[in-house]
């Protein structure tokens, strides 16, 4: 008898235990997202957002197809109270179809309402690409500026795995299927396949670039060997319109009939996933095994590589080991 009411009063202070986590488990989750929530609309402006202003896009890093900066390039597009916008570059380049992707959605921002870019450090490749799709391009005089053109890199891994004692059998079904691949070095079919692809991209780019700089055929041949370029050289060139900073861009808009009296807000990105972190730097890690060493130097390794690593496809970016790439 005493064992069984024991064992109830037990289970009793257990409910009790477990009544009171669960309820504290919620009130912690509902202040965090109390907090989340006011912090974000204190920190992007939301409440703000609904009153006149110049909306404010920051443009940074490696280029992507990113969903979520597309969604926030529309909502600046469809907002009433969004009267001009300033996008801030600074971005070496990236996949080429990220950058076709957001120059397209810019596009559809300057169909409705001014829309200047205003470059830092580097607007280079696919960077420049985002930037033609503004209206007017401001620069600093040291910016670095171009780079326009396309490239493809894969690695060959084939030496490698001969040390390693490593072969790799492929059975396909023609020559070119799945070429070129990490595991053999291309041959020139796959290579020739490779540069009319590169080659097409190219022209298409080249094309963005006359279009939007009002240059002729040849003078846009001209500026896209993959040469960079100042700011200073940039206006020379009539890459860029002015040079200058935010307060440029500014008065640029005010020739729009913008206030310069507005205020800008800056429509900030939504958090990146840690999720996302964690497959990105689990990537780093096992290819570091992969390659046999410590998985302490895939920290290095990725400051070293970047997100540049992992572009698949055609991309357009300045290596900035000082090497200029584009098609040759």
């Amino acid at each position: 008898m005493t064992n069984t009411a024991d064992a109830i009063i037990d289970r009793r202070r257990l409910r009790r235990k477990l009544t009171f986590w669960r309820a504290f488990t919620l009130l912690l989750i509902a202040t965090a997202l109390i907090s989340i929530f006011f912090l974000t609309v204190s920190s992007d402006g939301f409440s703000s957002r609904s009153s006149p202003h110049i909306a404010k896009i920051r443009i940074e890093g490696t280029i992507f197809e990113n969903d979520e900066l597309l969604k926030r390039l529309k909502d600046v597009a469809d907002s009433n109270a969004v009267k001009g916008v300033i996008l801030s570059v600074d971005s070496p380049g990236g996949t080429t179809a990220g950058g076709e992707a957001i120059y397209e959605a810019v596009r559809k921002i300057a169909i409705k309402k001014p829309v200047v870019a205003q470059v830092g450090t580097l607007a280079a490749s696919a960077g420049y690409m985002i930037a033609s799709a503004s209206d007017h391009i401001v620069a600093r005089q040291s910016s670095i500026i171009g780079s326009i053109g396309v490239l493809f890199q894969y690695p060959d891994i084939s030496e490698l795995l001969t040390k390693l004692g490593v072969k790799v059998e492929t059975i396909k079904s023609s020559p070119l299927k799945a070429e070129p691949n990490f595991f053999s070095p291309a041959s020139d079919e796959a290579k020739a396949m490779i540069h009319r692809m590169i080659i097409d991209s190219y022209d298409w780019f080249v094309g963005l670039v006359q279009e939007r700089r009002k240059f002729t055929h040849e003078q846009a041949l001209a500026l896209a060997d993959g040469s960079v370029f100042t700011g200073r050289q940039a206006i020379s060139n009539k890459l860029i319109d002015e040079l200058g900073g935010e307060d440029t861009a500014i008065g640029w808009l005010k020739t729009k009939g913008i206030s310069d009296k507005l205020p800008i807000i800056e429509w900030k990105p939504v958090e990146k996933s840690t999720l996302g972190m964690f497959f990105s730097q689990s990537a780093v890690k096992m290819l570091a095994r992969y390659l046999g060493i410590p998985e302490e130097s895939a920290g290095i390794l990725n400051q070293l590589t970047g997100d540049r690593m992992f572009l698949d496809g055609l991309v357009s970016v300045w290596h900035v080991d000082g090497r200029p790439v584009g098609a040759q």
